[in-house]
């Protein structure tokens, strides 16, 4: 590894599913020995994809790198609702979803291009009097979530088999998917749920450059390890040149 993590390094992680974003600052803490380390842009354990991690001096990016605007492909199945919006609970509603056509989807999501106003999900990490929203919702206390907001620069259509809607998003800082997802099935006369959702792009940084966890810290403890062996001998050359 060329990276020097003390001066700064800018990783890019394709998280894994269930994993939080804690678990990978976690994990490469760990394999890098360091403790200056953050993510840029929290994603859900539901969600995979790009997770920004800087480490070093390069911390000071972390602002910088989640102000940018974030790219996701999202998979929306309608006629079924859950509380969260994803599958991290129960089903709680089902409708009808057969008089949805291609077509007023695609018109949906040209209504939607620009700026919007939406309500975080009441699973958010959203604070809410000095407590995560999903805290509240998870022991069945109603909170009220004030609406933001965001704006959609792009929206693709790209796998309409009903009741999958599969699509692509760019959109600002702050964008909650499962919000829209929750909010176009009510627009399209249903209820919907997030099935999947993978973060592609922030800014110019894009999951096609990213490595996997495991993969990127067994090269990192490798690279440690080589390195402190190298160091070791070099010691011990330089001890015994001293002796002679």
């Amino acid at each position: 590894m060329e990276h020097n993590f003390d001066t700064g390094a800018v990783l890019l992680i394709d998280k894994p599913l269930t994993w939080t974003s804690f678990d990978v600052v976690k994990k490469l803490r760990s394999a890098i020995k360091m403790k200056k380390i953050g993510h840029a842009g929290t994603l859900d354990p539901l969600a995979t994809g790009l997770l920004v991690v800087c480490t070093g001096k390069f911390t000071k990016k972390i602002n910088e790198i989640q102000d940018a605007d974030k790219e996701y492909i999202c998979s929306m199945v309608v006629g079924k609702t859950t509380p969260s919006v994803d599958l991290e609970t129960e089903f709680d509603g089902e409708y009808h979803f057969q008089h949805i056509t291609k077509e007023a989807v695609l018109d949906l999501f040209q209504k939607n291009i620009g700026e919007i106003e939406q309500v975080p999900p009441v699973y958010s990490a959203i604070k809410i009097d000095g407590k995560r929203a999903y805290e509240s919702a998870r022991k069945g206390i109603e909170v009220e979530i004030k609406s933001r907001l965001v704006t959609l620069k792009e929206i693709e259509l790209i796998t309409f088999d009903l009741p999958l809607i599969e699509f692509r998003v760019v959109c600002t800082k702050g964008t909650y998917i499962r919000s829209l997802v929750r909010d176009w099935g009510l627009d399209l006369g249903s209820g919907a749920y997030m099935s999947a959702l993978r973060r592609t792009k922030i800014g110019d940084l894009s999951v096609e450059n990213a490595k996997d966890i495991i993969l990127l810290t067994d090269e990192i403890r490798s690279a440690r390890e080589a390195r402190e062996a190298l160091e070791k001998a070099a010691n011990e050359s330089e001890n015994i040149s001293t002796n002679n």
